[in-house]
């Protein structure tokens, strides 16, 4: 469907799901978008109702103004889901005919195969593939291959399977980005506790996306884990459902805001990197200060913010920077900025980050990690986590 425009020996054409699915896929989004506005409104107390009653209307309202947000974010989604355009070529027949043969050496049946380009000027291929010997092998594999006959670096697109079986599927192979991170963590639990209260968590998604994030649960010990834990595990659910960062991060405030307990307040640090760009953003909500090691130097990165579920809205700004080769991003924890003191923390953590040459991120975390239990006299009064994120460039 729609229009072909002729490039080199293959026509470019415009791909887009059918019309009929597009149009349920619209209509189903414009059905949330009218219930989110069933749920608005302003919440209007009368003046001579009960205390209890008054505390009742408040939580139903802020329950449906929760509601309103999901239900247009859902709608969002399938709007841009059932608007998704791509641009669609044929690989040339020279190159076709060879990955076809060679592959078929290998016990693979290609199908299909074309270039897609997204919004960003970026072609990925897309190949329908499956074995005909019965045994499954790794989409990284066909990846090295595909990158040794094509002569481009290619990686598997997160979004397609593990393995090629005998069943067909599609799968995507995009170019490498120009960055590759690395990541590194150490953590400590607070003395006298089996379980820290501290997590974090590494998730990729397509288009080059790394998302590092660190979560301290209020207090310590098992439950402070879970409550991290869960922060950790409604982020990922959100950002592999298409939610956007910030969209991801206020739902779960919501989530936390309705429990409506004053001593349950996880913290949450994320850092997101963009490999084709080689530029993160941070967004900190009550999180502690992170810093940016580049060269010589190292740089406080830090917002003053309350941890999540305190106001119904959260309030964050990305801090955004533009990396550079051998950058490092070191995300900590409150116990680890507490060991150096409440006075000059951040001055005392940039000197001694200024002082480290560590380049494995694992070894630059665990020495942090080490440093800040001396300074604290030998002593972990608090759970400490140290995350590291290195980036270089991969050509």
């Amino acid at each position: 469907m729609g229009l072909g425009v002729k490039i080199g020996n293959g026509e470019m054409k415009t791909l887009q799901i059918s019309e009929i699915y597009r149009r349920k896929l619209l209509n189903y989004a414009d059905s949330f978008y009218e219930l989110a506005k069933s749920y608005a409104g302003e919440y209007c107390p009368g003046e001579n109702e009960d205390r209890r009653d008054l505390i009742a209307e408040k939580r139903l309202f802020e329950n449906r103004q929760v509601l309103q947000c999901h239900l247009r974010e859902v709608g969002r989604i399938m709007t841009d889901v059932a608007g998704e355009v791509f641009c669609s070529r044929p690989v040339e027949p020279r190159l076709e005919r060879l990955v076809r043969n060679a592959m078929k050496e290998e016990g693979i049946l290609v199908e299909n195969p074309c270039y897609l380009c997204d919004d960003d000027g970026r072609e990925a291929l897309a190949l329908a593939l499956r074995t005909q010997r019965g045994a499954n092998i790794s989409a990284q594999e066909v990846a090295d291959m595909l990158s040794v006959l094509l002569d481009r670096r290619l990686k598997p697109a997160v979004s397609s399977p593990l393995f090629v079986d005998r069943e067909e599927h599609i799968f995507l192979f995009e170019k490498e980005p120009a960055y590759v991170a690395l990541t590194g963590f150490a953590r400590a639990a607070r003395e006298g506790e089996n379980t820290s209260g501290d997590n974090f968590a590494v998730t990729e998604t397509d288009r080059g996306k790394l998302v590092v994030m660190l979560s301290d649960g209020t207090g310590s010990g098992e439950q402070a884990g879970k409550d991290s834990d869960k922060v950790l595990d409604l982020m990922e659910r959100f950002l592999e459902a298409g939610y956007g960062t910030d969209s991801a991060i206020e739902t779960v405030n919501h989530a936390f805001y309705l429990l409506g307990e004053d001593d349950n307040h996880p913290t949450l640090d994320v850092c997101e990197l963009d490999l084709y760009r080689g530029v993160c953003e941070i967004r900190k909500v009550g999180a502690a200060v992170s810093f940016l090691k580049s060269g010589d130097g190292v740089e406080c990165l830090s917002e003053g913010n309350l941890p999540l579920g305190v106001f119904q809205e959260p309030v964050f700004h990305p801090i955004r920077k533009l990396l550079q080769e051998g950058d490092y991003i070191i995300m900590v924890s409150d116990g680890v900025v507490d060991a150096f003191g409440e006075q000059n923390y951040e001055e005392a953590l940039g000197a001694l980050l200024e002082q480290m040459q560590e380049q494995n991120p694992n070894e630059l975390a665990e020495r942090i990690l080490r440093t800040a239990v001396i300074v604290g006299g030998g002593h972990v009064r608090d759970d400490m986590t140290v995350g590291v994120v290195g980036i270089w460039r991969t050509d």
